[in-house]
């Protein structure tokens, strides 16, 4: 990986959280490696989560009928995105390796997180019909999830409370992965389907300190 280009998309608020300590670790160790590491810190950029009309600059494809997804790949095509996502398919496109870093929230990723999967990874850019999965347009970059949660080793155990993380890390790999298999499904090829980073620390303080 040494001289690679690494893209860490970062969800989380306070800079001086477990998450922020992750982050800056894979920065300064990456970096060390030789490796270009770029950080979209989402929370510090005011990245917008919601999918709507204002992605699309110009006029819709069908104007009395609202579909996103058929809005957002048309807008690819035609260049029409809204420049924020631009901005974000460029660093994606540029990078080999692909971190992602956030804190466990209702056994799935930060709302700011999902948004930006939802907008960025969109049909056209990522994948299309046919080419995803094996094919998706994003295939020889690998991904990586990278997340702290909010309780132990054994609440996410098969037999525990909270079940074996694999199951609910599998609808995320699977809209990471249409894109060539990045983490299963969606564009990317797959490091983190193969290797997903469960990250947790025993404590002594309470148990917010888990979700940090």
């Amino acid at each position: 990986m040494a001289g690679g280009k690494v893209l860490i998309v970062y969800a989380h608020q306070e800079p001086r959280s477990f998450n922020g300590s992750l982050k800056d670790v894979a920065v300064a160790e990456l970096s060390r490696q030789g490796c270009r590491v770029t950080v979209s810190d989402l929370y510090a950029m005011g990245f917008e989560p919601s999918a709507t009309r204002k992605d699309v600059t110009g006029a819709l494809s069908n104007p009395s009928f609202f579909n996103y997804g058929v809005e957002s790949h048309e807008a690819y095509r035609r260049k029409a995105l809204s420049s924020d996502i631009v901005e974000e398919q460029k660093k994606l496109q540029e990078a080999d390796l692909v971190i992602f870093q956030f804190p466990l929230y209702w056994f799935s990723v930060p709302a700011i997180l999902k948004g930006w999967m939802d907008r960025v990874l969109c049909q056209g850019f990522a994948f299309d019909f046919p080419g995803f999965y094996d094919d998706g347009f994003l295939k020889g970059k690998l991904a990586v999830l990278s997340f702290t949660t909010g309780g132990t080793a054994e609440m996410y155990s098969k037999t525990g409370v909270r079940g074996d993380f694999r199951y609910f890390l599998w609808p995320l790999q699977g809209r990471c992965a249409c894109a060539g298999r990045l983490l299963t499904s969606c564009p990317f090829p797959v490091a983190a389907a193969r290797y997903p980073a469960l990250l947790w620390v025993q404590g002594p303080g309470p148990s917010d300190q888990f979700w940090s």
